[in-house]
């Protein structure tokens, strides 16, 4: 019995030493992720999920990254549609992804994890989880204190950029119509990042009542909505890049939008969409950017640390 004894309390104080030990994070897609150390060995199939683990200070633990991520040049290049087996072969102990690849590639998030790779999903579609998306990869990669130390960084640079905005009262911020794809005539959700962006930089989103596609940053809108409001548009912004690839030509040859206030007025103009629309600290270049666009006359003020 003594012997029993002798061993049980051992066990029991290294499982509860592990316990306290032990993170955990939620992802994108509401599953709890439990480790008991840092990822060493991460794949990023986000350029997103790249930049921020470099601002976390992370490069040699970054092992491989998707083709449309130029960051770090000389690593191996993979992406979602590969056989798992040329993923594996690398030794990841991690792979970041995001919810798009988790919907349209499930059988691979099931074979990287029955060999013991861990799978996260993360994205964060609404202004309001964007720190906390940061301070996931914190806790992921050791760089807790990297992480939140982003967010305060943040929270300080757009305090100097949003200060001078004070002045314009409300009932005088210019109204934007923000084109998520043109093709479609679709804008951003009234709660995604892209818009948390524009009302930072004073503007007034003038399509609040867009529907929301599914669970992403993408409202459907149409072009008879957005001709209705058409008086309205003081300032007409797009953004610009592989989701959207328009020019200001296309917009303002587009049939019926010469009546767009913001068209007659030469107030057409493109955001490049990384500026916008992932989720790093590259949304201060785009608050400012989109500042600049907006009230021109307060040039530089706030902007010198960017």
């Amino acid at each position: 019995m003594r012997i029993k004894v002798f061993l049980f309390v051992p066990c029991l104080v290294l499982l509860l030493t592990t316990l306290a030990a032990a993170a955990s994070i939620v992802d994108s897609e509401q599953r709890t992720l439990v480790f008991s150390q840092p990822f060493k060995r991460i794949i990023s199939l986000y350029p997103a999920h790249t930049t921020n683990l470099l601002e976390l200070g992370l490069n040699r633990e970054i092992i491989a990254c998707g083709p449309g991520d130029s960051q770090l040049s000389g690593r191996p290049v993979v992406q979602f549609q590969d056989d798992p087996e040329r993923l594996l072969a690398l030794k990841p102990d991690l792979v970041l992804i995001r919810p798009m690849i988790s919907r349209g590639y499930p059988n691979l998030v099931r074979i990287l994890e029955k060999n013991n790779v861990r799978v996260v999903s993360l994205q964060p579609t609404a202004a309001s989880e964007l720190f906390t998306y940061w301070e996931t990869l914190g806790r992921l990669t050791g760089r807790e204190q990297q992480g939140k130390a982003m967010v305060e960084t943040f929270t300080k640079r757009m305090a100097a950029i949003t200060e001078p905005l004070r002045k314009i009262p409300k009932e005088k911020r210019k109204r934007v119509y923000f084109e998520a794809i043109h093709r479609q005539m679709k804008t951003f959700a009234p709660s995604s990042i892209a818009m948390f962006v524009l009302e930072s930089a004073g503007g007034v989103n003038i399509a609040t009542d867009a529907e929301q596609v599914r669970e992403t940053n993408i409202a459907a809108y149409g072009k008879e909505r957005i001709l209705a409001k058409a008086a309205r548009i003081d300032l007409y912004l797009a953004q610009s890049g592989r989701m959207n690839p328009v020019s200001v030509n296309d917009i303002v040859k587009e049939p019926g939008f010469e009546v767009i206030k913001a068209v007659r007025d030469n107030q057409v103009f493109l955001v490049d969409e990384e500026m916008v629309s992932r989720p790093t600290m590259n949304l201060l270049d785009g608050i400012g950017f989109v500042r600049s666009l907006l009230y021109p006359d307060y040039g530089q003020e706030g902007l010198s640390r960017l």
